[in-house]
């Protein structure tokens, strides 16, 4: 696993703001077709940030699957029970099969810019590299909220190896 955090800048409401970019690199052993599928899935979003955030829908439940142009309002609850941001709003301006790619845009009253891209590239028949790439900005909380999303991100792919150990395990099981 590897993470790299650079300054940017980043246009926010008009302005160029001082942010940071954040990319968090591993390899998984798993069919890219299958972690597609599982990346669409809101299940897999709770699975994975589990223990580190929890997400408590505002006006409904969260989607089954993930659809461009989906937006949907939570509150962010840090370890499970510490509000975070008050409401958070999350946008995927873009889902693109043909990449393996999701982008997303996100924000709350703490982080102002929250803009998420995943990125999967195949490297073998059972091994892909995947990317959260997460450009920032929470004003002058940016670098420590910088920090946290490393660890939070970092989690968020070890806790990725899991699914990938059920799926393998459900494969084999099928044979």
């Amino acid at each position: 696993m590897s993470s790299k955090i650079e300054k940017i800048d980043i246009n926010y409401k008009g302005k160029k703001v001082n942010g940071r970019k954040l990319t968090v690199s591993s390899e998984l052993n798993i069919d890219i077709d299958n972690a597609w599928n599982e990346v669409q899935k809101s299940s897999l979003l709770e699975f994975i940030c589990k223990g580190k955030i929890k997400f408590k829908p505002v006006n409904s439940n969260l989607p089954k699957h993930w659809k461009t142009d989906m937006e949907v309002q939570v509150k962010l609850l840090v370890y499970g029970f510490i509000p975070f941001g008050g409401i958070h709003t999350l946008k995927l301006v873009d889902i693109m099969p043909e990449k393996y790619t999701v982008l997303s845009n996100e924000k709350n009253s703490i982080v102002k810019v929250w803009n998420h891209r995943i990125e999967m590239v195949k490297l073998n028949e059972n091994l892909i590299k995947y990317t959260d790439e997460i450009e920032l900005y929470a004003g002058f909380l940016t670098s420590f909220v910088v920090k946290w999303a490393e660890s939070f991100y970092k989690y968020r792919q070890r806790r990725w190896n899991i699914v990938a150990e059920k799926i393998k395990t459900k494969a084999q099981q099928s044979v």
